[in-house]
């Protein structure tokens, strides 16, 4: 189906962006409006992406305003879940995309909203928000059966001979040096061996965990913190936003950073720089 796009009475020149750099960013808002409260504009006027991904907006269509769809140089694009106030992805772009659809195709996953596609002239753009297993053993299922969906709606778009970047939260911490207390979580959804398996198959299969590439032995570097017992002023956290890219982008990445200093969410921005 068709990604909810907004209105576009924006002007060339609003939409020009480098042909050689490209500054891409994803973030878990934790609920759109809360975080416009807390300095989203600002921040998104000094950082300027070109292409933003955003996770678990929790807002509801009739609850955009022309505010959150035109923000200026931007056209945006929104995915919601049927249930008021939960999940829901969006894309703010400087680059007109080629098209945008919305969810893997499988009504059990789309009905909540977690997928925007956004095919550009050098890869096809996933923001995904991946579902949390910590509920209960019916809830995990869902979450390793989502996994399994998207890999393969990716492979397949893939197969086409276009590259596939993915962002977003997914929900899992993939080694030890991604969370700071990996023996007290063994036994937690979210550092589970079967949901860490998932990852070391996307790996295998040529994906690129774009920080960890350049940065492989980095330690404490987080990007979502409980909001409890001030486990970010402790830094006592989990890396479980990413950027993914396909092999064939591996000479075109330049740069791939985790911001901490950014507030606003229980989790912080992570972006990624292209060079062509």
């Amino acid at each position: 189906m068709n990604a909810t796009s907004a209105p576009d009475h924006l002007s060339p020149q609003h939409l020009a962006v480098s042909t050689s750099t490209l500054r891409l960013y994803s973030w878990n808002v934790n609920g759109i409006r809360a975080t416009i409260k807390k300095g989203l504009w600002d921040w998104m006027m000094t950082e300027s992406p070109d292409i933003l991904g955003l996770q678990e907006t929790k807002i509801s269509s009739d609850q955009l305003t022309l505010d959150m769809t035109q923000r200026l140089g931007y056209q945006s694009y929104w995915s919601h879940a049927e249930k008021k106030g939960y999940s829901g992805v969006a894309i703010y772009t400087k680059i007109p995309p080629i098209n945008v659809t919305e969810g893997l195709g499988i009504e059990r996953f789309d009905r909540e909203g977690r997928v925007l596609v956004a095919e550009y002239d050098r890869f096809y753009l996933y923001v995904v928000y991946f579902p949390n297993g910590q509920r209960d053993a019916e809830r995990l299922q869902y979450k390793l059966d989502f996994y399994q969906a998207f890999i393969d709606h990716a492979n397949a778009l893939q197969a086409t001979g276009k590259p596939v970047v993915f962002c977003g939260d997914v929900n899992t911490a993939h080694h030890p040096i991604d969370l700071a207390r990996p023996k007290a979580n063994e036994t937690t959804s979210g550092f589970l061996p079967i949901e860490r398996a998932w990852m070391d198959r996307v790996v295998e299969a040529g994906y690129i965990d774009t920080f960890r590439h350049l940065n492989p032995t980095q330690t404490e570097a987080y990007s979502w913190w409980n909001m409890r017992a001030m486990a970010r002023e402790r830094n006592v956290g989990w890396r479980i936003d990413y950027f993914f890219i396909s092999p064939h982008l591996l000479p075109h990445l330049a740069e791939a950073r985790i911001h901490p200093d950014v507030m606003g969410s229980d989790h912080c921005p992570v972006s990624l720089t292209l060079m062509f």
